[in-house]
């Protein structure tokens, strides 16, 4: 079965820098779309980048463009999200999902697929 399992979360301080990872298993990693989302306390989830996993330019959401790169290794069904410069907005349960057979990957609502998530906090 399809698991996604996120790791790399925790605590930094406002400008630190964190990096999510999500090992893939149960599927065949090319032709997907990999996605990371984000959920705040009284919020709605919502994309933050997503890539191609046969390659192509990753998409960002525009509150994230230029912090946050999501990147892959496709040896090791492995995506990434690397954070920098971070605000306390960012603060929040971060999930990784896949799309699977997708290939417009910034189709937020086609994800169906999802990790445990992992929770980052942002503090001043």
């Amino acid at each position: 079965q399809v698991e996604l399992v996120e790791s790399g979360g925790g605590s930094v301080q406002a400008g630190g820098s964190l990096r999510l990872s999500c090992i893939a298993s149960g599927f065949t990693y090319s032709s997907n779309c990999m996605g990371w989302f984000r959920q705040a306390p009284g919020k709605e989830r919502e994309g933050v980048a997503a890539i191609y996993t046969d390659g192509g330019s990753p998409y960002y959401v525009d509150s994230v463009k230029g912090r946050f790169t999501i990147s892959q290794d496709n040896a090791k069904n492995t995506v990434y999200l690397q954070m920098n410069s971070l605000k306390l907005e960012d603060t929040a349960v971060y999930y990784c999902a896949a799309f699977l057979g997708g290939s417009w990957c910034r189709l937020w609502d086609e994800y169906n697929y999802w990790g445990q998530g992992t929770q980052v906090t942002v503090s001043s």
